[in-house]
């Protein structure tokens, strides 16, 4: 039995005292939640205060970006250690935005991907497509290729830890939401890739979240899906109401 994985990627908003705010007033509406895994993703000048104030609670912390590098001269980015060293638990790696201005690859998924685990920190891998990629049928062969890209050199052990986010481009703070039926058939496709890849047992347990304009009116649908197992979640995200509601979303 897979559990629900409910992520908040805040993106680039909420100031630490504010995101303080937020996860205080989240923590009062879910803290009686044990049947779904809850994270939030603050931006990074945010995630020592949000640490300290989720102390004890059942949400965990995680960053939207990592280098793959455990130290050196590359200015502006943060190693996983360092991740690690502040209370993260989690981290988003290759999140479409990333991918779309600021040349992500495939390739660097790869290299965050195995040095968010050598790190001890839980990845969420983002896939998905975009629009001229779904309106000429090609939905299966862009995220195919994300999946094995991302997932290449990995063992079977390693993939069943993971979580995949299949977060359709065309989807993502437009208020279009691909149908419960269309977003449940890419994850059952990840899903079989990645048996394909590395066995029935591995894809079993991998958890798939939905994302893409995921709201308190649409989650129990999306949720209802065999092969969607949680949510990665931008806008909703951002108020503690909305997003205890998607967290409780039986």
């Amino acid at each position: 039995m897979r559990k629900p994985i409910i992520a908040g990627n805040w993106k680039m908003h909420k100031t630490a005292g504010e995101g303080v705010i937020l996860v205080q007033e989240l923590n009062a509406l879910t803290n009686a939640v044990n049947d779904v895994e809850i994270v939030v993703c603050p931006p990074f000048t945010a995630l020592t205060a949000i640490a300290a104030a989720i102390a004890g609670t059942n949400i965990g912390l995680g960053a939207q970006n990592m280098h793959w590098e455990e130290k050196g001269a590359f200015t502006g980015e943060i190693a996983p250690g360092m991740l690690k060293d502040i209370g993260c638990t989690h981290v988003i790696i290759g999140h479409s935005e990333r991918r779309q201005y600021f040349a992500e690859t495939d390739q660097t998924v790869n290299n965050k991907l195995k040095a968010a685990l050598k790190a001890g920190l839980k990845p969420i891998m983002c896939v998905g497509e975009a629009l001229v990629d779904r309106e000429a049928n090609a939905t299966e062969r862009v995220v195919g290729a994300q999946v094995k890209g991302g997932l290449e050199g990995l063992s079977a052990q390693q993939v069943a830890g993971l979580v995949i986010a299949y977060e359709p481009i065309w989807a993502i703070g437009t208020g279009r939401t691909a149908s419960a039926e269309d977003a449940n058939a890419v994850c059952a496709f990840i899903r079989r890739t990645v048996a394909e890849m590395f066995g029935q047992a591995s894809a079993e347990s991998i958890r798939i979240q939905y994302g893409g304009s995921v709201k308190p009116d649409n989650v129990a649908e999306l949720m209802a899906k065999p092969d969607i197992d949680g949510a990665l979640v931008g806008g909703a995200s951002l108020e503690a109401e909305s997003f205890s509601k998607l967290v409780k979303f039986k």
